[in-house]
């Protein structure tokens, strides 16, 4: 087994992942841009030949400090590069640099080239020469915070370029990106029920080859005629032989089933014509109808009641006059929303105020790059019109008071929200008490956690308040129903806290103090942000610059992503759970605190403080209540934190700090414990945001230190 690493475009971390998995990879992990995975040389050719998500899949050779010049032409040299190239073969080497003193990416390929030729001279006084189109190898080497890894780029070139374009636009969509479209506005599944594939403004036609290509289950990459690993001298040959073969049988057998469900347009004549010439190089010719038409004329082609009309329309950056784009968002939206119903569409707008144009309500939104541009994918479900729409039932009484109390609350708390930069908030709690719901606020979606009725309250009262604070919700903050999430909280069976909801596996990325994390609104009773600790984040934040971070019973690393933005030397984030641990390796990554600096340890949290002797200058320790895992001992906060919180203390150095929290509400820290060994500063009030004042026992907050000792004192 062999560790690899897959890059991508930003915002496509997820879905490759899942490729990869589902290609036998191993340990596959996000980083940033990038999946790490493990895996035989089976598993790295099918990454490359059947990946479209990926644009590099790398082998990495040696990891090393790169400081200066000198110390990276000596970790280059440490490498047997005669394992690898031949002394007559050709070589190029791709670098870039981030965080590092050596900030000249051209600069880092030739002193890399350089320690690779020179090793090669020293040993038989021959050196390959310099190919930088088709090497026979090509070197890859990241610099991040002075750590260099060195690896060979099995792909050779940009995965990307699959090798049917041969003519593209003045703004040509990447292949990967779009593929990574039509994943999330669910091609597979539309195509697999019948549907057809439409794209109003399809410039060169990738949407709607990569759409057809993947409908047919040929491998993207089965078309290109060049691969870093071919020149290789560790490239197994019969090995990808065997792999290319059964992709193209594959091909073959997926063509020949292929439905001509494809059909696209475009108001540029020339631009038609190149979509068709690359559809005959792609092999999909025939199944692609094209022709000219501007996109507001778009209609359902006949005899198609389903499918996904998809497009990339111009954002004014490269293309088009921007006054007048919003005018046709605009009429698009409208054409989708007049001759589409009972379709789904997701269009790649160019910004929020461009995708608000479209005057639809989208079910989704995803961030995703077009090259350096962060565009938002909206996806839709076009739902027929009405002809006279339902008038909407006048609210009740009680929800009339509910409807004024949110409004107030809103009015309320508008502007201090707006002066601090808080988009994450929490609305509403229990203010009304025959209205028992807490209202989380989470940019653009809604979190309702209805607490559980009172016996004496019948099933069907309980439910018709929760269908009114759910309406009454969305008509104050202007959210759709699809994004409100609705949760009972009580307690699950054994205590669990965690319990899960749903099986969506869908993140949305929401900002908070500068940063940014995902959190899931649908799956598990919490989100994976809790809105009360914001202030004992931000007080992390301050804390840790300098000092080596230990972040136990992690849930998902949102505070070890404020203890690196701090400036921590390093942090190590401790959880049971595998899910919450990937959770937050995909948040540090989402902040670009990626490496070794960032150790993520699946472990109880007794056993990781009873077999390490590292010492932390800096511990955040928020256990659950009540955790009876499978994996590790009972836990109960009230009987186990005074033992849990002296094991600490033999982790903490002597300047050190330890911040205590839980959200027990009768918890009473046992301080005759405790003092003995550390001094105690009760910071519970001040840790309480502003938007929780109605419940300013949410959670308590302890600071703990080691009592100052006068080295002096006789």
């Amino acid at each position: 087994m062999s560790a690899f690493f897959a890059t991508c475009p930003k915002g496509l971390e997820y879905l490759l992942k899942d490729e990869l998995t589902a290609l036998g990879a191993g340990e596959v992990r996000e980083a940033l841009a990038g999946v790490s995975f493990t895996g035989t040389m089976d598993t790295a050719y099918r990454a490359c030949l059947w990946s479209r998500m990926a644009s590099r899949v790398l082998l990495p050779l040696a990891e090393f400090d790169a400081a200066d010049p000198e110390a990276l032409y000596a970790g280059v040299q440490g490498i047997d590069w005669a394992e690898h190239l031949a002394a007559h073969g050709t070589l190029a080497v791709d670098a870039n640099t981030a965080q590092s003193k050596l900030t000249h990416s051209q600069f880092i390929a030739l002193k890399t080239k350089d320690g690779i030729v020179d090793q090669f001279r020293a040993a038989s006084g021959a050196r390959p020469d310099v190919d930088p189109e088709e090497p026979d190898l090509r070197v890859n080497v990241r610099l991040r915070r002075d750590r260099a890894t060195v690896s060979i780029d099995l792909s050779g070139s940009p995965l990307h370029r699959r090798g049917w374009r041969e003519q593209q636009g003045e703004a040509p969509l990447k292949e990967n990106l779009a593929a990574a479209m039509l994943v999330r506005a669910q091609w597979p599944r539309i195509y697999a029920e019948g549907g057809a594939l439409v794209d109003p403004m399809c410039g060169s036609g990738t949407l709607l080859i990569e759409g057809a290509l993947m409908a047919a289950d040929v491998a993207p990459g089965l078309r290109r005629d060049y691969y870093g690993f071919l020149g290789w001298l560790k490239h197994d040959y019969a090995l990808w032989r065997s792999i290319y073969d059964e992709a193209k049988a594959r091909a073959d057998e997926g063509l020949r089933a292929l439905r001509p469900v494809f059909f696209g347009s475009d108001s540029d004549p020339h631009m038609v014509q190149t979509a068709k010439r690359n559809a005959q190089s792609a092999g999909v010719a025939g199944f692609v109808h094209l022709d000219r038409r501007d996109a507001v004329h778009v209609e359902p082609p006949p005899g198609t009641p389903l499918g996904l009309v998809i497009t990339n329309p111009p954002y004014g950056e490269r293309l088009g006059d921007r006054a007048e784009l919003p005018l046709l968002y605009r009429d698009l939206g409208q054409a989708l929303k007049d001759r589409f119903a009972g379709w789904r569409a997701a269009v790649l707008a160019g910004d929020e105020e461009l995708g608000r144009a479209l005057r639809l309500s989208p079910d989704k939104r995803y961030a995703l790059y077009n090259g350096a541009l962060e565009t938002p994918l909206l996806t839709f479900s076009l739902r027929a019109r009405d002809e006279a729409p339902r008038e909407a039932k006048p609210l009740s009484a009680g929800a009339q008071m509910l409807k004024n109390r949110l409004e107030k609350n809103v009015r309320h708390l508008r502007k201090r929200l707006a002066r601090e930069g808080i988009t994450c908030w929490r609305a509403y709690d229990q203010d009304l008490p025959e209205y028992a719901a807490a209202i989380d606020v989470y940019e653009d979606w809604l979190h309702v956690q209805e607490y559980k009725a009172p016996q004496d309250v019948p099933a069907d009262v309980a439910r018709i308040r929760v269908r009114e604070i759910v309406r009454v919700a969305g008509e104050v903050f202007g959210v759709p129903r699809e994004r409100i999430a609705v949760k009972t909280r009580e307690r699950g069976k054994g205590g669990s806290k965690y319990g899960q909801f749903d099986q969506r596996g869908e993140f949305v990325e929401v900002h908070e103090g500068g940063l940014s994390f995902l959190i899931n609104p649908t799956d598990y009773l919490d989100t994976g942000l809790f809105l009360d600790h914001r202030l004992v984040r931000a007080r992390i934040r301050e804390l840790a610059a300098g000092k080596h971070f230990l972040n136990l019973f992690a849930y998902t690393g949102t505070a070890s992503v404020y203890a690196a933005a701090g400036g921590a030397r390093d942090t190590t984030t401790v959880d049971l759970s595998g899910t919450y641990l990937d959770w937050a390796s995909r948040n540090l990554a989402l902040n670009g605190f990626t490496g070794n600096r960032h150790r993520l340890v699946q472990e109880d949290a007794f056993t990781f403080l009873r077999n390490r002797s590292m010492q932390y200058g800096l511990i955040y320790v928020d256990p659950p209540t009540f955790s009876n895992s499978k994996k590790a001992d009972d836990f109960d906060v009230q009987r186990d934190h005074a033992e849990l919180l002296l094991l600490c203390a033999e982790r903490l150095l002597p300047d050190g700090v330890i911040v205590f929290s839980n959200n027990f509400r009768r918890f009473q820290l046992d301080r005759a414990a405790l003092e003995p060994h550390l001094s105690i500063e009760d910071w519970s009030a001040p840790s309480i945001p502003f938007d929780f004042t109605r419940r300013h026992d949410i959670h308590g907050c302890w600071l703990l230190r080691k009592p100052f000792v006068n080295p002096w004192k006789t």
